[in-house]
């Protein structure tokens, strides 16, 4: 299906590639952002990826609105050529499941929720058919996530789970936004899960947190010195249940420096992810794990 363009304003064209989330328009989009991006087209001043979509900044005095759509349209026929292979990154993320800071918080604002007789992983199990919080659990953890936008708020990445659609967990969002979220809760709103990357209102539902910190605005956090935010378009994320010992021992070791966050460089092909899902995601974790 083609792309729908509009424009916004004097000097903003909006591409839209799909009307819902795949991982198939998710590919087209990165390809054609990225198209832009090494086009090098003049009165270019910024791309603004998104899930399924991007947005492109230009100087109406510099290239006029008709040229810069000529000049995308060309770009996304060449996307629908392009193979959908991407060089990328898996990371695997700690996450103390049920933690007490984001019970106390969700406690707080039950009145705000669709079910407030129960938590949000209660919810979140109940509405997918897990027959209880820790399968709700194995399957959150079990299969990796594709980072398909970072932003909103500083660093907070958008997560897309690689697996079938009708496998997918969905939850809806809270019925009306909370006014405080715990910095680094693991939440889910619809099919994207999320990491809040600093602390703030919010409306998805919180399953957990984690001690890892993924932005620091004053690049102090050991593998956060070259840059701030530490996703990035493309990424692939493995959730790692934990303890709450685990957890004090890793904010321990990010205040002293000497976390690590494990971390492999992988080629992450569309097509033989779809012929074998299962079978993919297990490589993929061989990957991590350094099999």
């Amino acid at each position: 299906m083609p792309a729908r363009y509009t424009f916004g304003g004097d000097e903003h064209l909006f591409i839209e590639v799909s009307d819902e989330m795949s991982l198939d328009a998710f590919f087209k989009s990165l390809s054609m952002a990225t198209g832009v991006r090494e086009s090098r087209i003049s009165g270019v001043t910024e791309i603004c990826p998104a899930n399924a979509s991007f947005q492109v900044k230009f100087n109406p005095d510099i290239i006029k609105p008709d040229d810069i759509l000529k000049e995308v349209k060309a770009i996304e026929a060449a996307a629908e050529k392009a193979e959908p292979v991407l060089k990328t990154r898996i990371v695997e993320i700690p996450v103390f499941y049920g933690d007490p800071w984001t019970h106390e918080t969700l406690m707080r604002f039950r009145e705000r929720h669709q079910e407030p007789s129960g938590t949000d992983l209660d919810y979140a199990a109940k509405i997918n058919g897990y027959p209880d919080v820790e399968g709700f659990i194995a399957a959150h953890a079990g299969s990796p996530w594709f980072v398909s936008m970072v932003g909103f708020v500083a660093g907070l990445p958008f997560m897309y789970q690689m697996v079938e659609r009708q496998r997918q967990i969905e939850v809806p969002k809270y019925l009306r936004p909370r006014t405080d979220t715990p910095r680094l809760t693991v939440g889910h709103g619809g099919c994207f899960g999320c990491i809040y990357s600093v602390r703030g209102a919010g409306g998805y539902q919180m399953f957990g947190i984690t001690p890892m910190p993924i932005f620091d605005s004053s690049q102090t956090t050991s593998y956060l010195r070259d840059f701030m935010v530490f996703f990035r378009p493309g990424d692939i994320v493995k959730f790692n249940p934990i303890t709450r010992e685990a957890y004090d021992a890793a904010v321990e070791a990010v205040d002293k420096g000497t976390f690590t966050p494990p971390i492999r460089e992988v080629t992450f092909d569309l097509r033989e992810f779809q012929k074998d899902i299962d079978g993919y995601n297990s490589k993929l974790e061989d990957v991590l794990h350094g099999h």
